[in-house]
């Protein structure tokens, strides 16, 4: 990652501060192990917020992500598809030089009827360790009549970073994701829940 993972809490407790917001909390967590549970409501259609949630161009952070900019992360929301990131040539790249390329996560399961995006793999740092992760993204009727977003991040295996110190690294990043996500359907005369960089 171009920038570190660890960021400030408040960006992550933005999304504590959505409308109809549960708890984000490290539900879980073991000596190798750990879950994230974050979840917000928002006031649009499920349909419309699967649309946004399969263009994380519009809502992921450029400050993690590989080339630093947003702008070339994608979702191909299929089963084997992915969420991948496209990493520019540089303008001094020899011509027959590719670009590079980025898989986040790996698309196992996708059904816009039902609201359910599931993906595995390692997210930011865990890419490069032994681990095993399950990221479930739920679309269910909120209680306010719009859409609540749930995301469900488990991860277990070795990872040399302890689980009581990279899950609530973790739980803060993909918390300040939820709410850019979220800032989406925010009312216009609303604050902003999440810094826009």
């Amino acid at each position: 990652m171009r920038k570190s993972w660890i960021v400030a809490a408040a960006l992550a407790g933005a999304v504590l501060a959505m409308p109809g917001q549960s708890a984000a909390e490290v539900a879980v967590q073991g000596e190798s192990s750990f879950v994230v549970t974050l979840a917000v409501e928002v006031p649009a259609a499920k349909a419309d917020v699967w649309k946004a949630l399969i263009a994380p161009a519009k809502w992921w952070s450029s400050n993690h992500t590989y080339s630093g900019d947003a702008a070339n992360l994608y979702i191909d929301s299929q089963a084997t598809g992915c969420f991948c990131e496209k990493i520019p040539k540089p303008a001094d790249a020899p011509a027959d030089q590719r670009m590079g390329s980025v898989e986040h996560m790996h698309i196992v399961y996708a059904d816009p009827a039902h609201g359910v995006l599931r993906l595995t793999g390692g997210l930011g740092p865990l890419q490069g360790e032994p681990v095993a992760g399950v990221w479930t993204i739920t679309l269910k009727p909120g209680e306010g009549g719009g859409t609540q977003i749930v995301w469900d991040y488990a991860v277990n295996g070795l990872v040399r970073q302890k689980a009581d110190v990279i899950g609530p690294m973790i739980d803060m990043v993909m918390g300040e994701q939820l709410a850019r996500l979220a800032g989406l359907f925010a009312p216009t005369d609303a604050p902003a829940s999440a810094p826009t960089g």
